[in-house]
């Protein structure tokens, strides 16, 4: 086998491939012999079967297996002894082997491009402190607290207010028909927490116990029933009752009872643990994230178009997914796909530059993923679209996604790598209102 490679751009790569004719008949060979062991054959012992006999009867199928089996390898030896790795799938243009006459063919492919890497070991990050105010762990005991209220009605003769909750019936109304699945029956609706529109509890907020009304309702414009998104309704209203919510004291039986915490002191400390724990991530998360951004930012090379366009397009299909989840249509976002594409082309172009840089320092700093830890992520996606770990390895086998997320693993481990090497300094939380 003789080969030549050929730059064609500094991410593009072009081999020819010529294979002597000695080679196709020994390549054909190979592959008669597999079959005469493996294959079958009425009128013969297994093994025994003349390669006249096979090659007649399963022509085709030994060519086929035969070019592919040669390709393949030529293709791994050829790789194997040069120092570029294909970033995209390898394309091949092939006729197939024919016994007596040399076989030529061509393979493209992407490839990382080389780059004068820039110093990430010892750069300076602040990380924010991770810091758990009073407040929050109120809101915890609060929320357990509701968890175990008694829901009573009030005796006072008067609408409801914030933090209570109103008995309703309701239905709504557009242009005098009744608008499907806005309506409900004797529905305990809390007041002040935000789970209907504002408009809608304001007025229910005007009604006594056992009084009824209407309003016109404007529903906005990013609603979740995109039918409705702008529209304008009418709403019947009844309230039949005015609750309340009688919370318990906090006390020890309570928090065993609500979350098998031994005490009110064991929650509040295991609370603290917890939220302290998920804040230090977010906030080292954070800081990795600009570490690794600032380098980036100063790195110029072109990329690899399939890399490129792929991460595009999967970018633009998860706008279109969260929207299609939070109830909203494509059109709904007021964007053509073009116009979607070119708004996260910027987004996309910087996330495929840090895996390009993070992968060139994996190799550098001779990083590598386990099967172990490639399984583990596996799983981990199983569990968060709800789906048997067998399904979902053979989807990423199938769909050739095993390496793209190899590469994303050695893409994380080189950021923690630069992260542990990095001079951090901790830093106080920023308030809120100082963002």
């Amino acid at each position: 086998m003789d080969f030549n490679i050929e730059e064609v751009s500094a991410v593009e790569r072009e081999i020819k491939v010529s294979v002597p004719a000695e080679e196709v008949g020994a390549a054909l060979d190979a592959t008669v012999a597999l079959y005469k062991v493996q294959t079958p054959v009425k009128g013969f012992r297994k093994g025994k079967v003349p390669a006249s006999v096979i090659q007649s009867k399963y022509k085709k199928q030994i060519i086929n297996e035969a070019t592919t089996d040669l390709i393949n390898y030529q293709i791994n030896e050829i790789l194997n002894g040069e120092s570029f790795v294909p970033v995209s799938k390898i394309d091949v243009d092939a006729k197939e082997l024919v016994r007596g006459e040399d076989f030529n063919y061509v393979i493209k492919f992407e490839v990382v491009p080389e780059f004068d890497t820039p110093g990430y070991l010892g750069l300076s990050v602040e990380e924010e402190r991770a810091e758990v105010a009073e407040d929050e762990l109120k809101d915890v005991e609060n929320r357990l607290l509701q968890s175990m209220a008694k829901i009573a009605p009030i005796e006072e003769d008067r609408p409801a207010k914030d933090g209570e909750l109103a008995s309703v019936t309701f239905s709504a109304e557009m242009d005098g028909e009744p608008i499907p699945g806005v309506q409900a029956d004797n529905f305990d609706l809390p007041i002040g927490e935000g789970h209907s529109l504002e408009e809608f509890e304001e007025f229910v907020k005007t009604l006594k116990s056992g009084e009824s009304g209407e309003t016109d309702i404007t529903f906005p414009e990013d609603f979740i029933n995109t039918d409705l998104a702008g529209k304008t309704a009418t709403m019947k209203v009844t309230v039949h009752a005015v609750k309340e919510r009688k919370m318990p004291e906090l006390t020890d039986e309570i928090v065993k009872q609500a979350g098998g915490f031994e005490s009110v002191e064991k929650m509040r400390e295991i609370v603290k643990q917890s939220y302290t724990a998920n804040r230090k991530q977010l906030n080292k998360s954070a800081a990795q994230t600009k570490l690794i951004s600032g380098i980036v930012k100063e790195l110029d090379f072109p990329l690899p178009p399939s890399l490129m366009n792929d991460r595009l397009e999967r970018m633009v299909a998860d706008v279109i997914t969260r929207a299609e989840r939070s109830g909203k249509s494509f059109e709904s976002l007021g964007k053509t796909m073009e116009e979607l594409r070119e708004e996260q082309r910027p987004v996309a172009e910087e996330s495929v530059r840090t895996e390009i840089f993070l992968l060139t320092v994996a190799k550098r700093e001779e990083l590598e993923v386990q099967p172990q830890e490639v399984e583990g992520a596996l799983y981990q996606i199983a569990q968060q679209t709800q789906q048997d770990l067998s399904s979902v390895k053979s989807y990423y086998e199938e769909n050739n996604l095993i390496v793209p997320l190899k590469d994303r693993l050695l893409a994380d481990k080189a950021a923690e790598f630069i992260y542990e090497n990095a001079d951090v300094t901790e830093i106080d939380p920023v308030k809120k209102d100082e963002e």
